[in-house]
């Protein structure tokens, strides 16, 4: 998985006049949870923009300067409800020999006849899916390959799976599936209804011309 880096630096005061004054001064106040002690720490609040605003998934690199550095995974982020300016972050440590869980990003692969030869749509019931891996073995992305899927077919989870990662799901969660679309049943309705209208019309008909015989 790929990684991102954010430096940052130690915190002494962890009181409320202190963090104030850290996003006063664009920085973010920071925790690091997962080792013997929680590692309190500030970054520049520019330096999450591609951890925070991107579909992606990534690890973390915390670097705190004087060769102090960290592996993470983002945990939690507070925004103020407001501005969006960032409040909080929380990482979590990650160790080469422990698991972890993380939500990773499903990237739709082919394309569905489906949707191509019956008029369907597809519909995406999870963007993303929370695995459980060893740090090394976190995937970048989920593949979720609908080239078979015809109309009112479904991709499950356990049809995505990896050896490599554990999937904290049912094994009957719906990644995508693709549904009949709005414009497709209204065209049914309204041919079944034409249909239905010319066999009441040649049944009065019939029933006109046997009356007059």
């Amino acid at each position: 998985m790929k990684s991102i880096t954010i430096n940052g630096s130690k915190r002494e005061s962890v009181g409320k006049v202190a963090t104030k004054a850290l996003r006063n001064a664009g920085e973010v106040p920071c925790v690091l949870y997962g080792g013997e002690t929680p590692v309190h720490f500030a970054a520049d609040e520019r330096a999450f923009a591609k951890l925070v605003y991107t579909p992606n998934a990534h690890t973390v690199v915390i670097d705190l300067g004087d060769n102090v550095t960290f592996n993470a995974i983002l945990q939690d982020i507070q925004f103020h409800p407001v501005s969006d300016k960032i409040l909080h972050v929380d990482f979590y440590q990650l160790f080469d020999d422990k698991e972890v869980s993380m939500n990773i990003p499903v990237v739709i692969k082919g394309a569905a006849p489906g949707v191509l030869n019956s008029g369907g749509v597809l519909s995406r019931n999870k963007r993303k899916l929370k695995v459980r891996a060893l740090p090394s073995n976190l995937p970048d992305i989920i593949e979720a390959d609908i080239s078979n899927l015809e109309l009112g077919d479904k991709l499950y989870v356990t049809e995505v799976a990896d050896e490599k990662f554990k999937f904290l799901h049912p094994d009957n969660t719906v990644v995508c599936q693709v549904r009949t679309s709005r414009t497709s049943m209204k065209l049914e309705d309204e041919v079944e209804g034409v249909e239905g209208a010319e066999e009441g019309a040649e049944e009065g008909a019939g029933e006109g011309a046997a009356a007059q015989e």
